[in-house]
């Protein structure tokens, strides 16, 4: 694979503290980011490998590198094949899709997506689903018809698929359930209520909260969180996006993970390390080994 080490884009920065918050308490059980996108560089732009490091020192011993685009899938797999600690996703995000298909690209896109797939070290499928927050009416065909391909391609391959779901909640578990879903299915920073977490896990899919699982606003997601399997659920940064309080609006990284992993132990009233272990577990589960 040709050298994508170069490859970053930059978030906007606004008016906002682009500085990276001090580390946390170290975890006693190393655990994993299931959903980060590393390319993006913020704050202090830190490097893969800086970022990797940071995340070993407070126990986050793997990233789930996600794409959203061609240029950004092709990096996740190369970031994949190029660290033992990161494992990669990818897709054509759900926002992306109308203009693939607007520039008559879409099945091109696909077909990289494919390529992609079959790389060993691409274990999911995704950013992939569905965003009525963001997308107009007019591209919500292409969202759908992007979406079924990408789960074709999650089944396809055996890997698992990390789901994009936003103000698209109904719309997401129908296409699931009529065109069956992988067998495994995570919805990625997941943002529905405790209705939807129940019917998510009787489904069998897995629940990533992030760190806005903190926020004073997202009671929702904390009575979600409440009544989810502990063996469904997953721990993810979203990074750069989605930092916990109280860092809240600051970059966010893998490092991070910790703070949004005590702060669940504590909701859901259970031992850290007993979190960590369960959370550790149910990510080699979805995704598999990170070192060969």
């Amino acid at each position: 694979m040709s050298d994508l080490s170069g490859y970053v884009r930059a978030r906007e920065k606004g008016a906002r503290d682009v500085t990276y918050p001090p580390a946390p308490e170290p975890l006693a059980v190393a655990v994993y980011d299931n959903h980060a996108h590393l390319e993006i560089q913020d704050g202090q732009g830190l490097t893969l490998d800086e970022q990797l490091a940071r995340a070993d020192e407070v126990g986050i011993v793997g990233v789930v590198q996600a794409g959203g685009d061609i240029e950004s899938s092709r990096w996740s797999a190369w970031a994949a094949a190029s660290h033992p600690r990161v494992l990669a996703a990818v897709a054509i995000h759900p926002n992306e899709a109308p203009a693939y298909r607007d520039a008559g690209r879409l099945d091109e896109a696909i077909a990289v997506i494919d390529e992609l797939a079959a790389q060993p070290r691409v274990r999911a499928i995704g950013e992939t689903g569905l965003d009525f927050f963001r997308t107009g009416a007019d591209g919500i065909p292409a969202q759908h018809e992007s979406f079924e391909a990408h789960i074709a391609l999650a089944k396809t391959h055996g890997i698992a698929m990390q789901i994009h779901d936003r103000d698209a909640h109904d719309a997401v578990l129908e296409t699931l359930a009529r065109v069956g879903a992988p067998d495994r299915t995570v919805f990625h920073c997941f943002s529905g209520d405790e209705a939807m977490a129940r019917i998510a896990a009787a489904a069998g899919y897995y629940l990533s909260f992030a760190g806005n699982v903190t926020f004073k606003n997202a009671q929702n997601l904390r009575d979600a969180l409440a009544v989810t399997p502990r063996e469904r659920i997953l721990v993810e940064t979203d990074a750069p996006f989605l930092t916990p309080v109280p860092h809240r609006g600051r970059p966010n990284a893998p490092y991070l993970i910790p703070v949004t992993v005590r702060f669940i132990a504590d909701e859901l009233g259970v031992d850290v390390d007993e979190l960590c272990a369960q959370l550790a577990e149910n990510t080699l589960r979805v995704y598999g080994a990170f070192e060969d």
